[in-house]
């Protein structure tokens, strides 16, 4: 068995909350990631979903993340850019990352949008139907990232702070070496591998001729990287929940969620034929069993726990503590934060 060796742990949040006070979910979201922070997580990732008391802009949430914040990276997973202007959408995460002051990493994902029955209408003037959902509006948003200057060699345009060549602004440099794909299929990831994209992967993929999800993740791994993906970097995604400082009543909602998503483990769901792993829940040393046994972990560096739906603020906390505490470390994580080193046992009271 090829040998495990962590080196950057992240986790992605849902950001939900109760659908008649949004600012206390967002609030404690915000605090959540200044805790992963305080833990030693290199990175906090939020979702981005529409129609659904969670975060519906990551770029608004991560702006406000990045005041927050200080040290840990900032992470869209993933932003569906069919809904999105390729140019709007630089500005506003050029933006995002200079106030980071360069923490932030760009999740994408194309094709046609989720609920696009009900949103497009509301998006897009015309035939939306026809509109291009494809792989090119990546492209065009990360060419929009470079701040090239607009127009010929001539253009000059007239501003408040005199003559100007037109160009997008403000210009955050390296943020296209942030750039991530969100892979599900093996098209998908040759093409991220082509294009110089680092790659996130999770508990969710395509089912291509297999209906093992290890095997059809691990094709798509390596398709990835006999694009030419280089250097770049690969984040693996797994739903991990760790039972060992939860109470009876906790354990016991935890265990009945993965139960509840076991089945959709068992086959190819749906007409995409998506695969689905098991949720990882039990205590840490059963979880690190699991872990070891992947057979994806071996390949990359990065490990990224997805926190799951609808759990209280309280349960994100222990899990993400207890994530750290005990199970990080075995895989060969070193925690090299020294800002709160008495962050570990305070996951009850870590509140502003």
């Amino acid at each position: 068995m090829s040998s495990i060796a962590v080196s950057h742990i992240g986790f992605l949040t849902p950001g939900n909350y109760p659908a008649d006070d949004p600012l206390s979910g967002l609030e404690k979201t915000l605090q959540l990631l200044e805790y992963g922070e305080a833990l030693g997580f290199q990175s906090a990732w939020a979702r981005q979903r529409h129609l659904e008391p969670g975060i519906s802009s990551a770029t608004a949430f991560l702006a406000a993340a990045t005041q927050r914040t200080s040290r840990i990276q900032l992470g869209t997973a993933v932003i569906p850019i069919g809904y999105e202007s390729p140019y709007r959408l630089a500005e506003d995460l050029s933006t995002v990352d200079v106030l980071s002051r360069g923490r932030l990493n760009v999740g994408l994902s194309a094709g046609r949008p989720l609920h696009a029955d009900l949103i497009a209408p509301l998006v897009f003037d015309g035939d939306w139907e026809n509109y291009d959902f494809s792989h090119e509006r990546v492209l065009r948003f990360v060419d929009n990232l470079k701040s090239n200057p607009v127009g010929d060699e001539a253009t000059i345009i007239k501003t408040p702070f005199g003559p100007q060549r037109p160009r997008l602004q403000p210009h955050a440099k390296g943020l296209t070496d942030r750039i991530w794909y969100g892979g599900g299929s093996l098209r998908s990831a040759g093409w991220a591998g082509r294009n110089g994209f680092n790659l996130l992967i999770g508990n969710v993929t395509t089912g291509e001729e297999t209906d093992d999800f290890f095997v059809a993740q691990s094709r798509q791994l390596e398709t990835y990287r006999a694009a030419g993906s280089g250097e770049k970097r690969v984040a693996l995604g797994r739903v991990i929940v760790p039972l060992d400082s939860a109470d009876v009543v906790t354990c016991k909602r935890y265990r009945d969620y993965a139960a509840g998503r076991h089945e959709r483990t068992l086959t190819p769901q749906g007409e995409r034929r998506t695969l689905y792993a098991r949720d990882l829940v039990g205590s840490s040393e059963q979880i690190l069993e699991l872990l070891l046994a992947d057979p994806i972990l071996p390949h990359v560096s990065e490990l990224r726990l997805e926190l799951p739906y609808e759990f209280e603020d309280e349960e994100y906390r222990q899990i993400i503590h207890d994530f750290v505490s005990f199970i990080a470390p075995k895989l060969g994580w070193i925690n090299t934060n020294e800002r709160n080193p008495n962050a570990l046992s305070k996951h009850s009271s870590a509140r502003h």
